[in-house]
């Protein structure tokens, strides 16, 4: 039985034959989901030979010094940023061997919200590397720790699904 039961697993599970069928691999950056992401991609038989590499990137010097993200734009931005979560993802494809890559960073809470980024607050990013770049800003709102966390492993496997199958 799956971690990830449900719809989580069915979309890890498309992601995977999809990515698959195109002869893609994934990467993932990860922040506030803690690499749940590439835990739910690897629940899937037949993951590894589509999931080359999952880059946790909780702290501000992880996302500097694993995926290149610039000092300059989380200073100017913060870490929980339209801005942050490009530069995750494009340091993903350029730092990895994937075709398409997903990064996530934002506030799961209970605490860390505030009136302009608020708990439940996370950008996700996607891109394939020929370019295609889908950003989506959900505010999910204060679900809880796992909820917030939970809801962004959905969006970021449905925004690989949607580069893979254009």
């Amino acid at each position: 039985m799956s971690v990830f039961a449900g719809e989580i697993e069915v979309l890890a599970q498309q992601v995977i034959s999809l990515c698959a069928a195109r002869g893609w691999q994934v990467a993932t950056a990860e922040s506030c989901t803690g690499g749940l992401i590439a835990g739910a991609l690897t629940e899937i038989s037949g993951s590894s030979a589509v999931v080359d590499r999952g880059f946790v990137t909780y702290s501000n010097a992880a996302k500097q010094e694993l995926i290149g993200v610039d000092a300059a734009t989380i200073v100017t931005y913060g870490a929980v940023s339209r801005e942050t979560a490009l530069q995750m993802v494009k340091g993903a494809l350029h730092r990895s061997n994937a075709s398409v890559a997903v990064a996530v960073t934002g506030i799961a809470g209970p605490g860390g919200g505030s009136v302009e980024k608020p708990v439940g607050l996370v950008h996700i990013a996607a891109m394939t590397k020929t370019g295609a770049l889908l950003h989506r800003e959900m505010r999910y709102g204060d679900l809880g720790r796992d909820g917030v966390r939970l809801a962004t492993i959905r969006t970021a496997l449905s925004l690989l699904i949607e580069l893979a199958q254009a």
